[in-house]
């Protein structure tokens, strides 16, 4: 397959720089090309850094000119996507015309020195650092040891950052120490099962996609060659806890000889906590089928508003078929607002997207997300050629079709409401998804098991188990299957029929908590409060802040009566997710089993004031009223 190279000049910051006037007559590089590439370039053509060649002095600029002159005027470089429309976004890399004409001229001029003492002060990096030096720096142990020759690979690499105390990030400074990382997601685990997961293959890191780690607080922190340092905005710094792990999601492009991989991360902090609270949108399309040939083939999505909210930043993602990409709102005037538009997609160059200022989104907008592909030979980022047909998959040779919005919400309430609603958005896009691959080779096993475990999710049981079992006959021997199947006989009242199922899941997966989890629920509805107990302390001995783990124990043991012990796990579920409804209410009911109705009546109002309109809640207050407790 083809694989991506870094050409030309990698451009960050503020790319207006040095735009005003005329260009020059005569130019020279002290007076008027220094500036340029000082202020835009610097940040990643210096020393050590991603770009292939430092522009910090005359030499080596006039030594890469050509290369300088031919990507700026192809506007190439500024690694930039989006066009100009009428919202304004943060970081904005574009060379204006006189300064890609300074450029072209110099490089025709014969690319003259020029004056010594005009030369601007060289740009400083303290430490090789853009924001200054970080308050703590982070690397996996050990590279992970990139093997020569072959596909690109995405590669979970696990850092430890044994933080004493819990720590507000303001900021993240991503160096790939020259490594071949073609774009990286940070991600955090609160578990550690991501480093449970480190090195079972005999290498560092783990493969696939890091499902046990979570974008942090409704951020997400993408780094790619010119994205300079992840931001988070103000108000808006995201916790780190102690004992949690970050977990780098690096696509790593091959070469020709074995490459360490253990990039290093600068984190900032501040004493900020944050006062604002964003979530994630995910816009997507279950079914993608490119075919061969088909140079403009759509795939769209939408999604009403049932609130309002305010939009923070967007983030498009597609691999090497994307060519076009609109983000649109239709508000219920029947006004056409276009967020985003990338009129020619780079899988090279991807980012999230910030608005300078929030755009107001009222109740009843419509968001929809455009994708086109290009799938025919003129497509230089191809990886087949010939073309062949290309579905929906995570890898970089599948395809996928995604619009990330970050979002305020009005209320607690409002923010759980779009989550969940696109939490089933998503279901639904898997079981299609599953479909249509089973639908193409039925008989594969591995398609089987995914279409069952998505109607396990959808909470289609009776047709969850058939193609289980179908999987488990054509040899498949995971854990995964093992669970969706005692979760579909759960599903259909079959308790009893569904125990051995999670036995021979936890057999195959001893470390999987969540494994221990279903285990242990199955054992409670069975009435063995005793092996349920032990499932559910397996469960959080493997992963302390397990929030449901600690519900359900303490559900068995308000059933031994040992209030005390039980209080203890309902106080921790709701400290490990402060703003859950459902959490303070299961407290409330806790405290009032225990017969501590003063301290029941204050979770209870505390989930109302997550939730005005959360049910249980307000049962609970109500027999605390007839109670003569108000």
């Amino acid at each position: 397959m083809l694989r991506p190279t870094v050409l030309g000049i990698c451009v960050v910051g503020a790319a207006a720089c040095g735009s005003g006037g005329d260009v020059p007559g005569r130019v020279a590089f002290t007076e008027h090309i220094a500036p340029i590439v000082f202020d835009n370039c610097a940040a990643c053509h210096r020393p050590d850094e991603v770009a292939p060649f430092s522009v910090l002095s005359y030499e080596s600029v006039k030594a890469h000119a050509a290369e300088i002159g031919r990507e700026t005027e192809a506007r190439r470089m500024p690694p930039w996507l989006p066009a100009p429309g009428e919202f304004q976004l943060e970081g904005e890399r574009r060379l204006s015309d006189v300064q890609i004409e300074t450029i072209q001229r110099w490089i025709k001029q014969g690319m003259a020195e020029g004056d010594p003492a005009a030369l601007p002060p060289t740009p400083e990096f303290p430490d090789g650092w853009e924001l200054g030096t970080p308050d703590l720096v982070v690397s996996p142990a050990d590279p992970y040891l990139l093997p020569p020759n072959g596909p690109d690979v995405y590669r979970n690499l696990v850092i430890k950052t044994d933080v004493p105390s819990a720590r507000y990030v303001q900021a993240i400074e991503f160096r790939t120490n020259g490594a071949p990382i073609h774009h990286a997601v940070v991600r955090l685990d609160r578990t550690q099962a991501s480093r449970r997961r480190d090195g079972a293959d005999g290498e560092v890191g783990f493969e696939g996609m890091a499902w046990t780690a979570a974008d942090p607080d409704g951020l997400f922190l993408g780094w790619a060659p010119g994205r300079g340092p992840i931001r988070s905005p103000d108000g808006m710094a995201w916790r780190l806890d102690p004992g949690t792990d970050l977990v780098v999601e690096a696509h790593v492009i091959r070469g020709d000889t074995i490459q360490p991989i253990a990039p290093t991360l600068g984190l900032h902090f501040t004493d900020e906590a944050p006062t604002l609270h964003p979530i994630t949108l995910r816009l997507g399309a279950g079914v993608i089928d490119v075919p061969p040939g088909k140079s403009d083939h759509l795939v769209t999505d939408s999604y009403v508003l049932p609130f309002s909210v305010t939009l923070l930043s967007v983030y498009p993602h597609a691999h090497y078929l994307g060519k076009d990409v609109q983000a649109i709102a239709t508000l219920p005037d029947g006004t056409v607002k276009t967020l985003l538009h990338i009129p020619q997609w780079s899988f090279h160059w991807q980012q999230d997207y910030r608005f300078q200022t929030p755009v107001e989104l009222p109740a009843g907008t419509r968001l929809t997300m455009r994708w086109t592909y290009d799938n025919s030979s003129d497509n230089p980022d191809n990886p087949n050629d010939p073309p062949i047909r290309v579905l929906a998959g995570p890898k970089s040779t599948d395809e996928m079709s995604e619009l990330g919005l970050q979002v305020l919400a009005s209320s607690p309430a409002e923010a759980a409401r779009l989550l969940s609603d696109f939490a089933e958005k998503g279901i639904r896009e898997n079981v299609e998804m599953a479909e249509h691959r089973l639908k193409l080779d039925p008989d594969n096993p591995e398609y089987r098991a995914f279409l069952g475990g998505s109607y396990v999710q959808a909470g289609r049981y009776g047709e969850a188990v058939p193609h289980l079992d179908a999987a488990v006959r054509m040899g498949d021997r995971t854990a995964a299957t093992q669970s969706d199947l005692g979760a579909a006989k759960m599903g259909l009242g079959r308790p009893a029929d569904a125990l051995p199922h999670f036995q021979r899941a936890v057999t195959l997966a001893p470390d999987d908590e969540v494994l221990h989890y279903n285990l242990g629920t199955t054992l409670s509805g069975l009435s063995r409060h005793a092996d349920a107990e032990r499932a559910f302390q397996r469960a959080l001995s493997l992963n302390p802040e397990y929030a449901d783990a600690h519900v359900n124990l303490g559900v068995v043991l308000l059933g031994r009566r040992r209030y005390d012990d039980a209080l203890t796990h309902f106080v921790r579920a709701a400290e490990l997710q402060p703003s859950s409804a459902v959490m303070q209410s299961n407290l409330a009911g806790a405290y009032m089993a225990a017969g501590r109705n003063r301290d029941a009546l204050a979770a209870a109002r505390r989930a109302l004031e997550l939730d005005p309109a959360f049910g249980p809640a307000q049962d609970t207050i109500s027999r605390l009223a007839a109670m003569g407790i108000r």
